[in-house]
């Protein structure tokens, strides 16, 4: 009866999902507890509430999306089950803080692109989970180079090279999902600032015609707002997408500037007013129309960088 309770499990770094570190035979009667203070007593470590483990999917193959809340699981038999399926394999993280501690923080990945420099830092914010989006900024501040100390920043949701939110200060980090969607933090354009009533923030996407899908349209590339003002035409805004981009004139002479509109491009002349195309009020309604600069992606990618300093602010 004892043999079958004895249970040899597959320890994998989060970090190298693919790889087993080490193996230990243990009970699967063992409580949360028991199972944490072996790993960290396999790792050298002093403190088992630093360890994190993740279940397995068996369907997958890969770690389950969300961890093994602190003591959230009775016995590592809880832990190896997925539906009807029994796994040997555990993933762990060791944590720089205790785990308990980290389950009333939030932590978001977020990736702030300079006004002027190609680097894109991805900074990990850590805040209590009652924190919003304006404590979000206060924190990235201490964190990255501005353009001047009194720059204004946003922070935005992007996915599939469009932006479909900007978030607003007041709202709860506690429901922010970074897992599909990247978070992008920018500073305020000048030109965006004390707009007129006819001015308009519309959204601009690259993006080219897939010819192996019947031309259906793909995006690319880091998506951006603009404010166009009334009357200007699109010769105008050409040349300040131009400066924005910083794009050569032999290479900005072969794009092409077309509304779109769910999906379907409608192509411009340099003397059509530009706003005279959109008429909505809001940024909102990404996916239904935007000006797409058409061209072939031979930009080079921005280079992304990773800073892991986190900062807790548990006392706030």
């Amino acid at each position: 009866m004892l043999f079958c309770l004895l249970q040899v499990v597959h320890f994998r770094s989060l970090e190298k999902p693919k790889d087993d570190e080490f193996c230990l035979e243990l009970s699967k009667l063992h409580t949360y507890d028991d199972v944490v203070e072996r790993v960290a007593h396999q790792l050298g470590l002093d403190d088992p509430a630093k360890i994190r483990l993740t279940s397995h999917n068996c369907y997958s193959q890969q770690p389950k999306p969300q961890p093994i809340r602190y003591q959230g699981v009775e016995h590592l038999l809880d832990m190896l089950v997925h539906y009807n399926q029994t796994s040997d394999i555990l993933y762990y993280e060791v944590l720089d803080i205790p785990l308990p501690e980290l389950q009333f923080l939030k932590t978001l990945k977020v990736a702030f692109h300079h006004a002027t420099k190609e680097e894109v830092v991805i900074h990990s914010i850590r805040l209590p989970k009652n924190s919003t989006i304006a404590d979000v900024i206060i924190d990235l501040k201490t964190k990255v180079d501005l353009s001047s100390p009194t720059a204004e920043l946003r922070v935005l949701e992007v996915f599939y090279h469009k932006i479909y939110k900007i978030f607003p200060l007041h709202e709860k980090i506690e429901n922010i999902n970074d897992q599909y969607w990247t978070l992008r933090a920018e500073e305020v354009p000048e030109e965006e600032k004390n707009p007129s009533q006819n001015d308009r923030l519309i959204h601009v996407y690259h993006f080219a015609k897939d010819p192996l899908q019947n031309q259906q349209i793909q995006n690319f590339g880091d998506p951006f707002f603009l404010a166009i003002r009334e009357g200007e035409t699109l010769a105008e805004v050409k040349g300040r997408i131009q400066r924005k981009l910083q794009v050569p004139d032999e290479e900005f002479s072969k794009w092409k500037f077309a509304f779109i509109s769910m999906n379907r491009p409608d192509y411009l002349q340099d003397s059509d007013v530009v706003s005279a195309r959109f008429q909505r009020r809001d940024v909102y309604g990404a996916w239904e129309q935007y000006l797409g600069l058409e061209h072939t992606d031979t930009a080079p990618k921005r280079a992304y960088t990773a800073n892991q300093v986190c900062s807790c602010f548990a006392g706030k």
